[in-house]
């Protein structure tokens, strides 16, 4: 009996569906491992869903510093001792306290009644305390360096290491005797690149303006 010889163009064909084959399964390896790393990508969980969403966060920089206090009833009674102000003006930041004359190194505010206390930046509080003359004192550090401090307060609502944003309440005012009686005041300190600064100077301006 005699074999029968594949015809010429049968061989191509048959080469064909064979390459065909191999081709198909490799894509369905593939597809398979894909699928796989999908699941590895979805079960990440992206912070805040940043990655996901349009919102665009605020920058540090454009936040803007505020004051203190948020009470309108909230007056100056000592202002910050200026090197470079008038005569007047330096004569009236001077605190009389135990026969000795003190630069006030801060703003001295008061009000007619107790008030509340506020952070001006966003900040980690480094320190908590009771002074003989302040009271209770209160320091926070911002970014771009700068530290605030909260002094003579009557009750203190944070305490060291915590973090806390802009407005949250510190405290209470409280009572002063530097140079004259206070019942509702703050003693405010700022420091900027560590040096005591005047807060009225930078009040409402931006930390990029700094």
């Amino acid at each position: 009996m005699k074999t029968k010889k594949l015809r010429p163009f049968v061989m191509p064909v048959i080469y064909g569906i064979a390459c065909a084959a191999i081709i198909m399964s490799l894509v369905l390896v593939d597809k398979t491992k894909n699928k796989s790393v999908m699941k590895e990508y979805n079960d990440y969980v992206y912070v805040n869903n940043s990655i996901l969403t349009d919102n665009i966060p605020v920058s540090q920089e454009d936040i803007v510093i505020v004051k203190p206090y948020t009470s309108d009833k909230v007056e100056i009674s000592k202002k910050f001792y200026d090197i470079s102000s008038s005569d007047e003006e330096k004569e009236n930041a001077i605190i009389y306290y135990n026969d000795t004359y003190i630069q006030n190194s801060g703003i001295l505010y008061k009000s007619s009644e107790e008030f509340d206390v506020v952070a001006i930046l966003d900040g980690t509080v480094i320190d908590v305390k009771k002074d003989e003359i302040l009271g209770n004192v209160v320091e926070i550090k911002h970014s771009n360096n700068i530290i605030s401090t909260y002094q003579g307060l009557s009750t203190v609502d944070v305490k060291k290491g915590e973090l806390i944003k802009q407005g949250n309440c510190i405290g209470k005012s409280g009572s002063l005797n530097v140079g004259e009686s206070l019942d509702n005041a703050l003693l405010f300190e700022f420091i900027y690149n560590g040096k005591l600064v005047n807060p009225e100077n930078y009040y409402d301006k931006k930390i990029s303006e700094l």
